[in-house]
């Protein structure tokens, strides 16, 4: 399994994708359709339309890694919305991996250090 580090931002793209994509097709998929840049070493997750396979595009030190899962029985859950993106968490990643519908998850609020920080510089 790959691991993110802190910083590492996840991103979802919300519209379904065509998964024979690969290294090429995803990284300009992240760059025409996310509007972000794929040598950026965060993580990029795309769906296909039917919920059943899930491709993560990466870029490490030396290259792009792709990490895929197609599932045998049931679909993938998460929240879609208007936008081409999503940021998720990595809590969030792994519930959507593990079949949790995480339009029925209630979050609580939590302390945040770096919101915490951001808002008293900000505000």
């Amino acid at each position: 399994m790959f691991y993110p580090e802190a910083s590492t931002k996840i991103w979802l793209c919300t519209q379904p994708t065509d998964m024979r994509k690969s290294f090429n097709g995803l990284s300009a998929l992240v760059k025409n359709t996310l509007a972000e840049n794929p040598l950026s070493g965060h993580f990029f997750v795309f769906i296909n339309r039917r919920r059943t396979t899930v491709k993560v595009l990466y870029f490490d030190n030396s290259g792009y890694c792709i990490w895929m899962k197609k599932l045998e029985q049931g679909r993938f859950h998460f929240n879609s919305n208007r936008d081409d993106k999503l940021m998720l968490s990595w809590t969030e990643l792994q519930m959507i991996l593990n079949g949790i519908d995480t339009q029925k998850v209630r979050k609580y609020k939590r302390y945040n250090h770096q919101e915490r920080i951001e808002n008293r510089y900000n505000g």
